[in-house]
């Protein structure tokens, strides 16, 4: 495996938001039991469930490969993402979670609604995106000065996708 592999891999949009959730809903949790449930919910719904979809269809040889690199594979995929994240934001609210996780569901489902628009006329780094939105979540959310420490992300994963032909320099 080669640098730019393990980087695309371990900050890929799913193992990120899902990394996130956890300190989003522990900032707002009084205890960890609510903790694991928000962050659970979050990460089920907007993260497991469609990379477990996308791993069928990888299987069933409708997608060629995890990462969906062909541009028109990506709209099922998107699709699926976009009614779990609707029914993450539904039972967040059902559990009474307070507003901020169910925002950050909202935000990701708005997030992946845009990269579907944008990818129905041009191919975009979802990783580029969702590496930058998450650290822009981490500066809002704690601190310019620690958003500023995790921003070097950015540049490395679009590095990674560049440097493994995924991506140009432009979708990035």
């Amino acid at each position: 495996f080669s640098w730019a592999r393990i980087v695309s891999d371990l900050l890929s949009p799913p193992v990120v938001w899902s990394a996130l959730s956890f300190p989003i809903a522990g900032r707002v949790a009084s205890t960890s039991g609510q903790v694991v449930l928000w962050a659970s919910i979050y990460s089920f719904f907007i993260c497991i469930v469609p990379v477990l979809f996308i791993a069928y269809m990888v299987k069933r040889g409708r997608i060629t490969d995890i990462h969906v690199r062909v541009r028109r594979q990506r709209i099922l995929p998107f699709t699926v993402s976009i009614v779990c994240a609707s029914m993450a934001v539904v039972l967040l609210l059902t559990v009474h979670a307070p507003p901020l996780v169910p925002m950050f569901a909202l935000f990701s489902l708005l997030q992946i609604a845009i990269m579907l628009m944008i990818t129905t006329i041009w191919q975009i780094s979802m990783h580029a995106m969702g590496i930058t939105s998450a650290v822009m979540a981490i500066g809002a959310l704690f601190g310019l000065s620690i958003g500023l420490l995790f921003a070097p992300l950015i540049v490395v994963v679009g590095a990674a996708r560049i440097k493994l032909r995924r991506h140009t320099l432009a979708q990035v």
